[in-house]
């Protein structure tokens, strides 16, 4: 058979195959069409998902009857200065895409009106209209509108029934529509943007927002007081943006939106920086709401690896994902032992919501002491006991009750449960769970230990035999080394049994074969070209759940204390190391509206 030329229809049709894959991808080129172009206002119209209709207006520059004809021919662009254009640097470009590359894939498989008036000076003759039929030209004519442009899509795949029947149900594919503005949305809050879809108002937000006011409008109202901002620069690339608290996550990772250069991407490495930067903080099924700006310097990244360039490749992808999880994890040290507290059925949806505010340096102790209490301060002895003075055991019943104006937690009044400590605080009532809080502050200890050279180990008095398959053993031999440095000392004792010589001191007593046991699975877990200190989290996550204060167990009032101030100086406390919140609260308005009187 003999090579042909294409007919350009069919050239036409398979180049959209590429761009246009759905009513979303063709909506994601003309909104980014109309932000090239200037606007301060761009209007979406849909109908049937976009498969019947997609209509986009702004107020930008407009274009002129010739630049119209031109926008529909391929390869033909406004967005390429003439300098760039010489040399060929279209890696340089800073636009979200070329205007006109898309407007003749979409219209071989649409109807595709295009209105247009260019704005004010002496082109300013009027609007025109062009019309385009599946490929063929339909007709064109002056238009009557403001300045700016108005693109039609009509039947979307209509005469391409092989592409049409592999569309999803009219519901999915409103949502994906919806989801793409949300996105570029985000990316530009100096851009007001409305969505109708069936005739009925589903977005609207105005232009001169705020960045974190942007987000929040545009994925959960309850973000913007349950969120940190996150502003970080390393070597030329910035990271700015808002990341959710912990407690504040999502059982999809539909909520996590990451920008380059302005461009909305879905790229594997930046998603995995993000997991990376929130784990131990999240249970395995959850996922952080997160908005994230990557500004790059534009000869470090290839936005054009992509038709739609919806991913991007880095020329040094370490510093990115590095700067990602630094970013991140510096934003939420800050955020403390802030946790989300969420709506409960039980309590009638009225758990307060509002952050407590930090914690006083100096304060009166249970003791009548007043001191400052560091953030570093260790407030747990080696038997998983809290630190109680001979004077506080020896006190008498009549002592004075501490004020809970000192502490954002209050002070202990009692257990429930043997298992959560109740305790006042000036504005409410406080329940913690006891375990998921120490559990939490184990954790953090033992990453300052580390970070300090290592964690210090306590011998036991006879070395314990934990018996394992064979390829576990092999796994805990070969960290044996790294092991050390949180403390444990291991030694092969056979073909499947390891012996443990010491474990972390800060652990006290507990089982030592499960907590060898659930190490050896964690390290089943990951590669092994990864080294124990890059997982880090999980390691010392496994570690600390088994050094921690369980549930059913009997606390002194001292005790109950004591792992509340230390909650209030330490990041993170406000959830364990699997996400879920360590306390929560009821407002003295909330108890007043349980017993109805208020």
């Amino acid at each position: 058979m003999s090579i042909r030329r294409l007919p350009e229809h069919l050239v036409n049709r398979i180049a959209a195959g590429e761009v246009v894959e759905r009513p979303a991808s063709a909506l994601k080129e003309l909104v980014e069409n109309a932000i090239d172009s200037g606007a301060s206002r761009v209007a979406v119209r849909l109908a049937g998902g976009g498969i019947e209709l997609i209509e986009v207006t702004d107020d930008g520059c407009g274009m002129d009857r010739a630049e119209m004809a031109l926008a529909l021919e391929r390869h033909a662009t406004s967005k390429l200065p003439e300098a760039l254009w010489e040399h060929g640097a279209i890696e340089a470009v800073t636009t979200l895409g070329f205007r006109g590359e898309a407007l003749p894939s979409i219209a071989s498989v649409a109807r595709l009106t295009i209105e247009s008036r260019v704005r004010g000076g002496a082109n300013d003759s009027g609007g025109w209209s062009r019309a385009v039929d599946n490929g063929a030209l339909a007709g064109e004519g002056p238009a009557a509108l403001p300045p700016g442009t108005r693109v039609r899509v009509e039947g979307l795949f209509e005469k391409v029934p092989a592409r049409r029947k592999f569309l999803r149900s009219t519901r999915s594919e409103y949502a994906a529509c919806l989801d793409v503005v949300k996105r570029l949305a985000m990316a530009r809050a100096d851009v007001g943007f409305s969505v109708e879809h069936d005739g009925r108002r589903v977005l609207s937000v105005q232009e001169g927002m705020s960045r974190p006011e942007r987000v929040a409008a545009l994925t959960d109202r309850e973000l913007a007081g349950n969120s940190v901002g996150v502003d970080f620069e390393r070597e030329g690339v910035v990271l700015g943006g808002v990341a959710g608290l912990p407690t504040f996550n999502r059982g999809v990772a539909d909520h996590q939106y990451l920008f380059v250069n302005g461009r909305p991407v879905k790229d594997r490495l930046l998603n995995g920086a993000v997991r990376g930067a929130y784990a131990e903080m999240l249970a395995r099924d959850r996922h952080p709401v997160v908005a994230l700006f990557l500004d790059v310097p534009p000869d470090q990244v290839d936005v054009n690896v992509h038709p739609a360039k919806t991913e991007v490749r880095f020329r040094d992808p370490q510093l990115a994902r590095g700067l990602i999880v630094s970013g991140l994890r510096r934003a939420l040290d800050e955020a403390g032992h802030r946790s989300v507290q969420r709506a409960d059925a039980a309590v009638m949806g009225l758990w307060q919501a509002e952050p407590l505010a930090p914690a006083p340096a100096p304060q009166a102790n249970l003791w009548g002491e007043t001191a400052t209490l560091p953030r570093t301060s260790a407030v747990f002895d080696r038997r998983t006991s809290f630190i109680a003075p001979p004077q506080a055991r020896a006190e008498p019943a009549a002592a004075p009750v501490p004020g809970v104006t000192s502490f954002p937690l209050g002070v202990a009044r009692g257990q429930v449960a043997k298992t959560y400590i109740v305790a006042e605080a000036e504005d409410g009532l406080v329940l913690v769970d006891q375990h998921a809080a120490h559990e939490r502050l184990v954790l953090e200890r033992m990453r300052r230990a580390m970070s300090d050279g290592g964690v210090s180990s306590q011998a036991l008095l006879l070395p314990e035999v934990v018996e394992l398959d064979e390829p576990a053993c092999d796994r805990l031999e070969a960290r044996s080394a790294e092991l050390a440095e949180f403390g444990l000392e291991l030694e092969r004792f056979g073909p499947r049994a390891m012996l443990v010589r010491a474990t972390p001191a800060m652990l006290g007593g507990g089982d030592v074969s499960a907590l060898v046991t659930d190490i050896a699975d964690e390290l089943a877990a990951f590669d092994e070209a990864l080294s124990l200190k890059e997982r880090l989290d999980h390691v010392a996550a496994t570690m600390a759940c088994h050094g921690s204060v369980r549930a059913g167990r009997v606390l002194s009032v001292a005790e109950m204390n004591a792992l509340l101030r230390e909650m209030e100086v330490t990041p993170h406390s406000g959830q364990c190391n699997h996400g879920r919140p360590t306390w929560v609260k009821l407002a003295h308005g909330d108890i007043e509206r349980l017993f109805g009187r208020k």
